[in-house]
C-alpha cells in the first residue's frame, strides 16, 4: 500500500535538484512556485526601470540626439526580447531551465553592476552638457567608453531576456498538467505572473526612476544591481523545493528547423497518395508518455515532403534528421505555420509601445511634473498608473470578471484569447490618437506662452500638467492586460506539448520585432520627411517643441487601425487547435502509476 502511495506521488520527466524523480508532495507546486514569482518580481523591479527612462540617461548623460536615442532604447529592447530563442534553446536542449535561469540573472547582475561603475566615475562617461541647449557643443560617448556602455547594456538585455525565456516555463514545470487541483492552479498562471510584473515594476517606476534622476544613476543603477542580486538569492533558495525539467538533448525549434530543412531537401520528391506511409516513429507507452503524436492533415502539404523516405529500401543506419522527420514534428511545423498571421498581426502592438518609452517621456521633460509644491513625478514614472491599475484589475479580472463571463459564453477563460487580443489592438489605436491630441495640446500651450524653444532642465517647463500624458498610458495599459496575456495564453494553449515550454519566446519575439520596427520606423519618417520641416524630419533634432511628434502619433494610430481590421479577418478564419492527446496522457498517467507500482 505503501508502495502505490509513494507512486502516485512521483511525477515522471521531473527530478529534483539531486537528480532523484521528483515528488508531489515535496517538490513544485504553489510553495515553488511563489518563490519563482518573487524572482520575476525582483527582476522586473531591476529593469522595468529602463525600459522608460534609459532615452534620459542616453541624451542627458551620453548626449545623444533624441530620436538617435530612442533608436538606442528600441534596439536594446529588441535584442533583449529576440535573445529569449537562443536562450530557450539552450534551456531546452542542454543546461536545463533551472540552470538557465541562474545563468542569465547572474549574467544581468554582472551588466548592471558594470553600468554602476561607469555612472559612478567621470572618466567612463562624457564631460557634463545640456543636450537641450543649441549653444553648447556636447560630445557625445565614444571609443572604450562607449564599448564598455554597450557591453554591460548588452549583458542586461541577454540576461533580461533569458530570464523571459526560462522563467515561465520553469514555473509552468511545477505544476502537472495530469493533477485536477494543480491543473486549475496552473490556470492562473499567466495572470500572476503578470500581477509579480506589475508589483515589480510600480516600485522600479517609482523608487529606483526617482533616484536615477534626483540622487544620479549610479544610485538607481547600484539599487538595480541590489534587486537583481535578492532575485539570485529567493530564486536559489528554492531549489530543493522545484520540479525540473529533464533535458533530452533536442529542442523543439531544432525540430521545427529540421522539417524546413527536409522538406527543402526531398523538394523533388513525390508525395505518397497513402499519407500513413509518411514516416512517424512507432508509438508504444513509453513514447507516448514523451510527446504527443498527431494525425497528418492535408494542410501545408509542401512540408509533408520532409516526412517522405528517399527510398524504400532499409537503410542500414537511421537517416539524418535533417533529410526525414516524423509526420508528429511536420505537424507541429504547420501548427506554428498557421498562427503566423495572428503572430504578425500583434507585431504592431510594440511599435507603438515604443513611442510611450521614448517620444513620451521626452514630451515629458518639458512639461511641469508638480503634483504638489514639494512633491515632483517624474516622466518616466508616468507608467505607474496603468500598472497600479492593473495590480488591482487583475485579481479582480481572474477572480469575478472570467468566472462572471464564463457562465455567459460557457468559455473557461470567459472570451476567446482572439477576442482578448483583439480588444488590445484596438486600444493601442485609441492609445495613439489620445497622444497625438495631447500633444497637440501641450505644442499649443507652448506657443500660446512663447516657449518653443525654451530649454529644458535650464529654463521654466511648459505651464501644462505632466499628467496630460496619463490618459495615453492608462488606455495602452488596459491594452496590455488584454493583447500580452492574451497572446502569452493563445500561444501555450495552441501550440503542441513538445513546444509548450518555448511557447512564451512568440510572445517576447513579436515584441522584439516591434521594437526594431520602431528604430526602422523613426529613420524612414526623418528621411521622408527632412525636406519638408525646418528641423531636418519629423522627429530630427533635440528640440521636441519644433518637432512633429504629434504627426507621428497620427501615424502610427492609422497603421493600428488598419492592423485591426486585418487582424480581425485572420482571427475569423483562425480555427483552434483541437487537444488530440487528452486521452494519450490519461493512459500515460496509468501506465506511469502502474510501472511504479510495480
Amino acid at each position: 500500500m505503501g508502495g502505490r502511495d509513494l507512486s502516485a506521488q512521483l511525477i515522471k520527466g521531473k527530478v529534483d535538484w539531486k537528480g532523484r524523480t521528483a515528488q508531489k508532495d515535496k517538490h513544485g507546486g504553489t510553495r515553488a512556485s511563489v518563490l519563482i514569482l518573487g524572482a520575476f518580481l525582483f527582476d522586473s523591479m531591476a529593469t522595468m526601470a529602463l525600459a522608460v527612462n534609459l532615452i534620459t540617461y542616453f541624451t542627458e548623460v551620453m548626449h545623444y540626439d533624441i530620436s538617435d536615442a530612442a533608436n538606442q532604447l528600441t534596439n536594446f529592447m529588441g535584442t533583449s526580447y529576440i535573445l529569449t530563442i537562443l536562450v530557450a534553446t539552450l534551456a531546452d536542449t542542454y543546461i536545463g531551465r533551472f540552470r538557465s535561469v541562474l545563468m542569465a540573472i547572474s549574467v544581468e547582475f554582472l551588466g548592471l553592476g558594470l553600468l554602476a561603475l561607469q555612472a559612478h566615475y567621470p572618466k567612463l562617461k562624457p564631460p557634463l552638457c545640456n543636450i537641450y541647449d543649441p549653444s553648447t557643443h556636447c560630445v557625445q560617448v565614444s571609443g572604450g567608453n562607449a564599448a564598455l556602455l554597450f557591453v554591460a547594456l548588452y549583458m542586461v538585455a541577454f540576461g533580461s531576456g533569458g530570464v523571459k525565456a526560462a522563467l515561465p516555463s520553469h514555473m509552468a514545470d511545477q505544476f502537472d498538467d495530469r493533477d485536477d487541483k494543480e491543473a486549475k492552479e496552473k490556470s492562473s498562471y499567466f495572470n500572476w505572473l503578470l500581477l509579480a510584473l506589475c508589483i515589480g515594476g510600480a516600485i522600479s517606476l517609482t523608487l529606483i526612476v526617482w533616484i536615477q534622476d534626483h540622487r544620479g544613476w549610479d544610485w538607481g543603477f547600484t539599487i538595480s544591481t541590489v534587486s537583481i542580486f535578492f532575485a539570485i538569492i529567493v530564486f536559489a533558495f528554492g531549489l530543493p523545493h522545484y520540479r525540473i525539467h529533464v533535458v533530452n538533448g533536442s529542442s523543439a525549434l531544432i525540430e521545427i528547423a529540421q522539417v524546413y530543412v527536409a522538406a527543402v531537401r526531398n523538394r523533388k520528391l513525390q508525395l505518397p497518395e497513402d499519407s500513413t506511409q509518411l514516416h512517424e516513429s512507432e508509438i508504444d507507452k513509453e513514447a507516448a508518455i514523451q510527446a504527443d503524436f498527431l494525425p497528418h492533415t492535408n494542410a501545408f502539404s509542401f512540408l509533408d515532403k520532409a516526412a517522405i523516405h528517399a527510398s524504400s529500401e532499409e537503410e542500414p543506419q537511421k537517416p539524418s534528421p535533417w533529410k526525414l522527420c516524423t509526420v508528429t514534428q511536420v505537424e507541429n511545423a504547420k501548427i506554428l505555420l498557421n498562427m503566423v498571421p495572428i503572430f504578425c498581426c500583434t507585431i504592431i502592438m510594440t511599435l507603438c509601445l515604443a513611442q510611450l518609452q521614448t517620444f513620451s517621456i521626452q514630451q515629458g521633460v518639458t512639461m511641469d511634473t508638480n503634483i504638489t509644491k514639494h512633491i515632483q513625478i517624474p516622466p518616466a514614472s508616468l507608467p505607474m498608473i496603468p500598472i497600479t491599475f492593473l495590480v488591482i484589475i487583475i485579481p479582480v479580472y481572474d477572480r469575478i470578471i472570467v468566472p462572471f463571463l464564463r457562465k455567459l459564453t460557457g468559455i473557461p477563460t470567459g472570451i476567446t484569447y482572439l477576442q482578448r487580443v483583439g480588444v488590445g489592438l484596438i486600444l493601442s489605436s485609441l492609445s495613439m490618437a489620445v497622444a497625438a491630441i495631447v500633444e497637440v495640446k501641450r505644442k499649443q500651450v507652448a506657443r500660446d506662452h512663447n516657449m518653443l524653444d525654451e530649454i529644458p532642465i535650464l529654463q521654466p517647463p511648459i505651464p501644462i500638467s505632466v499628467f496630460w500624458l496619463s490618459f495615453q498610458y492608462f488606455i495602452f495599459g488596459i491594452a496590455d492586460m488584454f493583447t500580452y496575456v492574451g497572446l502569452l495564453e493563445f500561444f501555450y494553449h495552441q501550440v503542441p506539448r513538445d513546444l509548450k515550454s518555448i511557447s512564451s519566446c512568440f510572445l517576447w519575439t513579436s515584441m522584439s520585432l516591434g521594437y526594431f520596427f520602431s528604430t526602422i520606423l523613426v529613420k524612414i519618417v526623418n528621411k521622408a520627411t527632412e525636406d519638408i520641416t525646418r528641423s531636418g524630419g519629423w522627429l530630427a533634432g533635440n528640440n521636441i517643441n519644433r518637432n512633429h511628434v504629434n504627426l507621428f502619433y497620427w501615424l502610427l494610430s492609422l497603421m493600428s487601425l488598419l492592423n485591426f481590421f486585418v487582424y480581425l479577418f485572420v482571427a475569423k478564419r483562425y480555427k483552434y487547435r483541437e487537444e488530440t492527446h487528452e486521452s494519450t496522457t490519461e493512459n500515460a498517467s496509468h501506465d506511469l502509476h502502474k510501472e511504479y507500482s510495480n
